[in-house]
């Protein structure tokens, strides 16, 4: 049985060699990016700069400076339902991948039967006994035309695609997390700030209302004091309630409670992330992004695609092999003679399928040109969303300045206001509209640090940047 066997089994091995020698996968070219080769430029714009570590090798933990928004990132990376999902998503296509993977070399399967049979009776007895034993391949398919390598090739395309889209989410949770994180805190900045009005408001109304009884104010400007009053009062109550729904949101995003002494008392005065963050002379970036190298791999895989459906078109040849031994005594079972050896090749040749591989090809066709133009409207997307990060780092420095300019004016004139009012040399409407105006100043410069701090973040979201 020894020399058959190996024959065989040589045979079989030399085979599963040759297999997916032959590809008839079209020539893999990957689209042009339908987009300019360099960031636009203009007075919105920031000027784009080359760094020494690419923005996608930028850990976030390098680029958010702040400890406690860093705790609060690595709780959300330990605890985020979406996260799992996509994990378990990547580890869903590893194992088809690894299941379609060994379809190309041969299973070998052992097997032992036995059975016993008797008939008639007395002197017309019959017994008959049988005991097999065999070690043996089962309809492996000689992939002579690469059919079966095509669609390894298709899954393992599909997997890489999966772990990008699972690197996406990572970096998306981080920066949904950071945003939330940031607007919590400038929340709690517009709260204490209502309240600080409120609170002003208040004295000022009571005030009023005595020099109105010392005849000295008029109802006017008792009413009107009372407004300013009425007005923080309605905003302290929103933004309470908006502190709230957005410790919510992030409580969602990290999977559980945060921690209180990580929660920031609000945006002045807090360095979040990396005080700038290049983008690079080329738009080639882009194709660093998770999203993209997705879509692209998703398009090899439709490729790939097409090459098992064109190898559809030709012979299938299957191989079934068995070599052991078969006895009716199991004395005699592993002697010589009883050595046994059955070889079934087989082809399979498509003659009429009422056009079954044709449409299957035109169907993997295309999905390969759906894959194509999703490819680069994902470039094309990338692109705008950078260029708008941008457009809005280049404005957003001078913005930031520009404001924090008009509430020192505004504090200056609110005082002045107030002070010339107690002192009867002007009148309450002119010290009214100075609080009013400094409560909007500061209302509008919370605002502007949002801003700034969450285009830090998008852009270092829109770049790929690194999630280790």
């Amino acid at each position: 049985m020894t020399r058959p066997f190996l024959r065989t089994t040589t045979s079989l091995l030399a085979l599963s060699l040759l297999a997916g020698c032959i590809s008839l996968d079209p020539d893999y070219q990957r689209p042009a990016a339908p987009v300019p080769t360099a960031w636009p430029q203009g007075a919105a714009y920031a000027p784009p700069a080359s760094a020494a570590t690419p923005v996608a090798e930028t850990g976030w933990q390098d680029f958010f400076v702040d400890a406690d928004l860093r705790a609060v990132v690595g709780q959300a990376l330990d605890n985020n339902r979406d996260l799992r999902v996509a994990v378990q998503n990547v580890l869903a296509a590893r194992a088809k991948y690894r299941v379609q993977e060994a379809a190309q070399l041969p299973t070998v399967n052992a097997s032992a039967s036995g059975s016993y049979s008797r008939t008639g009776a007395g002197s017309n007895r019959q017994e008959t006994k049988s005991l097999s034993a065999a070690v043996g391949v089962s309809a492996f398919e000689a992939d002579l035309f690469g059919r079966v390598a095509s669609l390894t090739r298709a899954d393992l395309e599909t997997y890489l695609a999966e772990e990008e889209t699972a690197r996406a989410t990572r970096i998306s949770l981080i920066s949904e997390v950071a945003s939330a994180y940031i607007t919590y805190a400038a929340d709690k900045s517009l709260l204490r700030i209502a309240q600080a009005t409120m609170e002003s408001a208040q004295h000022s109304a009571d005030v009023t209302r005595k020099r109105l009884s010392n005849g000295v104010a008029t109802r006017l400007d008792a009413a009107e004091a009372d407004t300013v009053y009425q007005t923080a009062r309605a905003d302290v109550a929103n933004y309470t309630t908006l502190v709230a729904q957005d410790l919510n949101a992030l409580e969602t995003l990290t999977g559980g409670p945060v921690d209180p002494a990580h929660l920031p008392d609000g945006i002045e005065g807090r360095t979040f992330t990396l005080a700038a963050l290049p983008a690079g002379i080329s738009t080639d970036v882009l194709l660093n992004r998770p999203d993209v190298l997705s879509a692209e791999h998703s398009l090899k895989s439709a490729n790939a695609n097409i090459g098992a459906a064109r190898a559809a078109f030709f012979p299938t040849v299957s191989l079934t092999t068995a070599a052991g031994f078969a006895s009716s005594a199991f004395g005699n079972l592993f002697q010589a003679q009883s050595q046994s050896l059955s070889f079934t090749p087989s082809v399979s040749v498509p003659i009429f399928d009422n056009g079954a591989n044709q449409a299957n090809l035109d169907y993997a066709k295309a999905t390969q040109q759906a894959a194509v133009a999703t490819y680069e409207k994902t470039i094309q997307t990338a692109f705008k969303e950078v260029a708008n990060a941008l457009a809005r780092r280049g404005t957003i420095a001078e913005q930031l300045d520009a404001q924090q300019a008009t509430v020192r004016s505004a504090q200056t004139s609110y005082d002045l206001s107030q002070a010339r009012y107690k002192q009867g040399a002007d009148s309450y409407l002119n010290a009214l509209d100075a609080q009013r105006t400094l409560y909007s100043a500061q209302q509008t410069l919370v605002s502007v640090q949002l801003t700034d701090a969450g285009n830090l973040v998008t852009l270092y979201q829109v770049l790929g940047g690194g999630v280790k």
